[in-house]
């Protein structure tokens, strides 16, 4: 990825990793706007933060998807990437019967194919462009408390993988953030403070190191994810598997 002088609209950027990789390529001299569904907390980080414009999208929402990508190539005609960082992760119990898995597929999955489909043929027009998925350490070791959020996440790291092959001799290059356990509030209050959990500060270093020293890696991989993601690769994975759900699920008990 060329890291600076682009156009970049990056979901999920009101808060957590979206809104801080936004401030932190806002800060190497790229145009970024943020999206999210709350206006006022889009607004606010707008005040907080003088380098970034903001549209307000529901990326659960094909119609909204529509609308707001047609309205950013119209005002931001050199747009050239998306940061696909809006995400759900909700905890189930696949025993109680039928959960509800609209709000995670459509957010996780759905949001950013649909997305890309609405701006890649803009994309193909410029010079270059990029496209960043963020799946998760879960897409390669899945958390059992978290099964659609992980299955959603694995999902995303296969459709990166054609979109990265279907656009191999074009313009446009596809990467893929693949966070570890990071210290936000995608579930809540008690990860944000969580101390098993990486602070987000030294997450976005170390991505936005890899994408400095590394422009070409297809994977972004910070240390802490690299035994999920290549969990298959060393010990026996059905042991790691069991004893990784077993620390995560002690760790939750009571909640």
């Amino acid at each position: 990825m060329q890291t600076t002088g682009n156009t970049l609209l990056v979901t999920g950027g009101g808060s957590g990793i979206g809104l801080e990789l936004a401030k932190a390529f806002s800060a190497l001299g790229n145009e970024v706007i943020i999206a999210g569904r709350r206006e006022s907390v889009l607004r606010q980080q707008v005040a907080d933060n003088p380098g970034l414009q903001y549209k307000v999208l529901d990326v659960s929402d094909a119609e909204d998807l529509q609308r707001v990508a047609q309205a950013l190539i119209r005002d931001y005609p050199t747009l050239n990437g998306v940061l696909h960082a809006a995400g759900i992760m909700r905890g189930e119990s696949l025993r109680a019967g039928p959960t509800e898995l609209d709000a995670t597929i459509t957010t996780n999955l759905l949001g950013p194919m649909r997305l890309d489909g609405w701006l890649l043929p803009h994309f193909l027009q410029q010079p270059h462009a990029t496209i960043i998925t963020v799946s998760s350490g879960l897409a390669f070791l899945p958390l059992a408390l978290t099964p659609s959020y992980s299955a959603s996440k694995a999902a995303i790291h296969s459709y990166t993988q054609s979109l990265r092959y279907q656009l191999k001799d074009t313009c446009v290059r596809v990467h893929e953030i693949a966070p570890p356990y990071v210290q936000t509030e995608l579930m809540g209050q008690r990860q944000a403070n969580d101390p098993h959990a990486m602070p987000l500060r030294e997450f976005i270093d170390e991505v936005m190191a890899i994408f400095e020293h590394s422009p070409d890696a297809d994977e972004i991989l910070v240390e802490r994810v690299k035994p999920l993601r290549f969990a298959e690769r060393g010990e026996d994975y059905t042991e790691f598997f069991r004893r990784f759900n077993d620390q995560m699920a002690a760790a939750r008990e009571g909640e």
